[in-house]
């Protein structure tokens, strides 16, 4: 891996064609976050070259004299890598390379870049590669791509160990046997979930903006080691963890990839299996970087995302993340339950599990029931399968007084029938 030494960093200009109905900040902050991408896949940004136009040039994306200008400071900066702020077409591609001595790519190949250092495990590897060949398929030939380049700098890495050819049939022999191996992984996960939901597992899934804070707030409610860094998408691949309710209750939490605006089209469809995981939760909580200036935005990109997943009916709730570095004109928007927390500070943290314990009650039944003491395997479950809110020996009676909520589905609904005590609307 690069040392992040300014020296050994390629050098990077970037390029952006803002349309006359494009409003200014979300400009720039399209292009902030083009930087960010950037410094993420080891990029060091010497210059950022914009141009105002009624519509983008068909041939070069950016006008003739831009061009010429751009190849000037090409040559006067001595760049590396050119990075548009769009996806580019082929024909797009091809032509800017003919005028410049740098690298063209442009924000979709950037992104599949960074997946491509970013995956571990073989159903990631295999989900990246996948989404780049179908990016290259249509690019090869020409100076657009060269494909013997891969493998040395910005939107070269990948996809893989296989070396690709310019034989349009072997990629696409490729394409083919990539989603044969990944049928078997998805059936092989579905298996696993299906082995979840019979074990009645309350399952929640960590949604959100790439580098909105969910590996930090995973790691910290789940005490795992996920990877977590002030780097977009520093997580690629599901990690799965339990998590101790302050009542006790098991349950499991997941962390995603994280979304972003404008994520390539290939990519939503690679990482379709991926976040089935979001399809099966029982709870999403949906992490917000509330320091965000543009906060709102990412809301409304994971919102469409969810959508399209066909997963926004789902019950959700949004965590306002980073509350100690709030932005003063800070007002929640989310149309879901919200709360400000810190992933930092422990009370924060209890307060989030304790906010998921309310809305886990509302879907489940409650109970009292009496379980005599000799019966500590029962106990041992209430203790771990359910939401136990009073657990009371009775010296009389020789038998505990029990009163929680249990998930209706639960195994044991049907023994603790046995043991009711008394009658209510909600109870088991």
């Amino acid at each position: 891996m690069i040392e992040n030494h300014d020296n050994e960093l390629e050098k990077v200009i970037l390029v952006g064609c803002q349309l006359q109905n494009d409003d200014d900040i979300r400009f720039q902050y399209s292009l902030d976050e083009l930087q960010s991408l950037t410094k993420t896949a080891k990029g060091q940004v010497v210059m950022t070259v914009t141009q105002k136009r009624e519509k983008r040039h068909g041939a070069t994306y950016i006008g003739k004299g831009k061009v010429e200008e751009l190849s000037a400071l090409e040559k006067e900066l001595d760049a590396d890598v050119l990075i548009f702020n769009d996806e580019l077409s082929p024909s797009q591609i091809r032509n800017l390379s003919s005028f410049f001595d740098a690298r063209v790519i442009d924000r979709t190949q950037l992104i599949l870049d960074i997946f491509a250092s970013r995956a571990n495990s073989k159903e990631g590897k295999l989900q990246v590669e996948l989404a780049q060949l179908q990016y290259l398929l249509p690019r090869l030939g020409g100076k657009g791509i060269e494909l013997s380049r891969l493998g040395a700098g910005i939107g070269t890495r990948g996809p893989g160990e296989t070396k690709l050819e310019t034989d349009r049939r072997h990629i696409n022999r490729r394409i083919d046997d990539i989603k044969t191996q990944l049928e078997v992984i998805v059936q092989h996960r579905e298996r696993y979930r299906e082995r979840r939901k019979k074990n009645n597992t309350y399952q929640i899934a960590l949604v959100g903006y790439t580098n909105a804070g969910k590996s930090t707030l995973f790691n910290r409610l789940t005490e795992a080691e996920s990877f977590e860094e002030n780097l977009l998408f520093a997580t690629l691949d599901p990690m799965t963890r339990k998590m101790i309710m302050p009542c006790g209750l098991t349950t499991l939490l997941t962390d995603t990839v994280g979304f972003i605006q404008d994520l390539p089209t290939t990519l939503i469809a690679a990482f379709r299996s991926t976040l089935e995981e979001v399809k099966e939760a029982d709870l999403i909580l949906h992490v917000v970087d509330a320091s965000n200036p543009d906060y709102f935005n990412h809301e409304q990109t994971v919102y469409k995302l969810l959508k399209e997943l066909e997963v926004d009916s789902i019950p959700m709730l949004t965590l306002y993340n980073k509350k100690d570095k709030v932005l003063p004109d800070f007002v929640p928007s989310a149309q879901h339950d919200s709360i400000l927390v810190s992933a930092f500070v422990p009370e924060d943290l209890l307060g989030v599990k304790t906010h998921i314990e309310d809305i886990m009650k509302e879907e489940m039944n409650e109970y009292k029931v009496t379980i005599p003491n000799t019966e500590g395997k029962i106990l041992a479950s209430l203790k771990q399968d359910t939401i136990l809110k009073e657990l009371k020996y009775n010296e009389e009676t020789d038998m505990y007084e029990c009163n929680g909520f249990i998930i209706p589905s639960h195994t044991l609904t049907g023994q603790l029938r046995d043991y009711q005590k008394g009658e209510t609307g909600h109870n088991v």
